[in-house]
């Protein structure tokens, strides 16, 4: 399913239509640390590293960020919101449960397919910040837990439309589902596997039949609904 959202760098740029020169800057920089921020992590993120990327000087940036701290922050806000537009927003296009849900795990595989020579900040983050608590880490793990939010509400509906079982599970379900996200983006960037797009399709394929109605609900161990285990 092709994505209907605007390119990431127009969406920017529009926000910073009509704004006022100081309102103007600080998109243009928060463009440049984004950028930075996908191929170096957001630890590589510091005032220096972006004055000298955006060619001004180190209190220009801080007078529109204050700290790195913060630069971080507005980054990851910035992701999100992009996010929305190339993922969500599309998706809630399409009628309510599986044509939902499908179109949610499309536009987020083709969001990592576009991220395979930069890195989802998403992940990267995790990684980055799974064991150092404070502000940036909260901020990342809000704008995570809202993708699942919508996640796993577009899973209930499909159970109370009827086209998943009534006993499914939608955080198990939401746990696959994700799973796949993170194989994909492993095997397409770090091991440059060809066909790790089609893998994952298949496997989410695999997950929905495994909760339709009138697959039996088995004991824990005796099905693996995304493939056999290994051997």
């Amino acid at each position: 399913m092709p994505l209907h959202a605007k390119p990431a760098a127009d969406a920017v740029r529009e926000r910073g239509r009509g704004a006022h020169k100081g309102q103007q800057t600080r998109v243009a920089i928060l463009e440049a640390a984004l950028n930075l921020a996908s191929h170096m992590g957001l630890e590589g993120l510091s005032i220096g590293a972006l004055a000298d990327t955006t060619g001004m000087s180190k209190s220009g940036v801080f007078a529109h960020f204050g700290s790195r701290e913060e630069l971080q922050i507005s980054v990851i806000r910035e992701y999100h919101e992009r996010f929305e537009d190339e993922v969500f927003r599309p998706a809630v296009r399409q009628p309510r449960g599986l044509p939902r849900l499908r179109a949610m795990f499309e536009n987020w595989v083709g969001k990592v397919t576009t991220e395979i020579d930069s890195g989802c900040i998403y992940i990267s983050g995790a990684v980055e910040f799974d064991d150092r608590p404070g502000p940036v880490r909260d901020a990342l793990a809000s704008m995570v837990l809202l993708w699942h939010g919508a996640l796993g509400r577009a899973i209930r509906m499909a159970v109370d439309l009827g086209q998943l079982r009534a006993d499914t599970d939608p955080m198990q379900m939401l746990f696959e589902i994700h799973g796949l996200i993170l194989s994909l983006h492993h095997d397409a960037r770090f091991l440059r596997s060809d066909g790790a797009q089609g893998r994952a399709r298949k496997a989410f394929e695999r997950v929905i039949q495994f909760y339709e109605p009138g697959t039996p609900a088995t004991t824990f161990g005796t099905v693996a609904p995304v493939g056999a285990a290994l051997v």
